[in-house]
């Protein structure tokens, strides 16, 4: 049985007995501008993104040391981690597959509001059955908890002691936190660039320590730029 909890105090610096894991979402693309539905396809951030990028990263730059930046091997969140990694001094940014965003099958690349031209499609994402896979190759809501999850866990035991940023997708991230505070209110919105951080104890003790904060984008302008970090996925 894992233990979870949410504390709303200031993060601290790494501990020996936990990883410190701040997951960062990928800043803004053309198509979360849009309202069209990434999933898996790869979209490259838009000038907002590339700004929503500076400023995490100039942010992160002023905290604690990291150690190292794993990233999506899409292209907007690997972009967003090269940025974070040069302003924090160069830090290593491994590419890791298993972060990725949801396959959403057969709505990836549809705007939002024609997804019922779809109609399979359509059902299966609003399905409330769990274990649903939406048809052209998308996941179910518990592969991709599973594989969100796992993923973190795979990261944080190799670094026990360490800070660590992760930088992923909003429904990527939407599964952490149901992992962390699986009695806790509802996630909400996942805002481009939001950091969250996590404190992980082996593979059975999560604590979320921050959730969505865009503290760092109060006087860019972006604060509202987020299409795809709720159930949309992107």
């Amino acid at each position: 049985m894992s233990e979870s909890s949410i504390d709303d105090s200031n993060s601290s610096s790494p501990h020996p007995d936990y990883a410190e894991i701040v997951v960062v979402r990928h800043g803004e693309t053309a198509w979360n501008a849009a309202n069209r539905i990434q999933g898996q396809l790869d979209v490259e951030l838009n000038e907002t993104g590339r700004q929503q990028a500076v400023a995490v990263a100039d942010r992160l730059s002023r905290e604690s040391k990291v150690s190292i930046i794993y990233s999506s091997d899409l292209q907007r969140a690997f972009e967003t981690a090269q940025v974070i990694a040069s302003k924090c001094g160069g830090v290593e940014v491994v590419k890791d597959s298993g972060l990725r965003e949801r396959h959403l099958g057969d709505l990836q690349g549809v705007v939002y509001h024609e997804m019922t031209k779809y109609p399979a499609a359509y059902k299966a994402f609003m399905s409330k059955n769990e274990d649903q896979e939406i048809p052209g190759g998308g996941e179910s809501f518990v592969q991709l908890f599973d594989r969100s999850t796992s993923a973190l866990q795979r990261i944080a035991l190799k670094h026990q002691g360490e800070r660590v940023v992760v930088v992923t997708h909003g429904a990527f991230i939407r599964s952490l936190y149901r992992w962390a505070c699986p009695t806790g209110k509802p996630a909400g919105k996942v805002l481009n660039t939001s950091i969250s951080v996590f404190h992980l104890y082996g593979e059975d003790k999560w604590i979320l320590k921050v959730w969505g904060d865009v503290s760092h984008l109060s006087q860019t302008g972006f604060l509202e730029s987020g299409f795809g970090g709720d159930k949309t996925s992107g």
